[in-house]
């Protein structure tokens, strides 16, 4: 099953790049009063890194969170 999951998150990442290098074009990105250009190929890369620090430490805070509640419930 490792091996597996390795596969899928090589081949995200592999899809990702091939996108980020065939885009170069500059955008514009809003978000409030916030707005930011840059190319399409930097912004992909820079939204998939953060889903990816935020998406494990969530999965590893949801992870401790269990963990601890069944250590706490088989004292009762």
């Amino acid at each position: 099953m490792r091996w597996i999951h390795l596969a899928i998150i090589i081949l995200f990442a592999a899809a990702t790049i091939i996108f980020a290098v065939q885009n170069y074009d500059v955008v514009t990105v809003s978000f409030f009063r916030f707005s930011a250009s840059a190319p399409l190929a930097l912004l992909a890369i820079v939204v998939y890194l953060l889903g990816a620090a935020t998406g494990g430490s969530l999965f590893a805070l949801l992870r401790r969170s269990y963990e601890g509640s069944r250590r706490s419930g088989m004292g009762t």
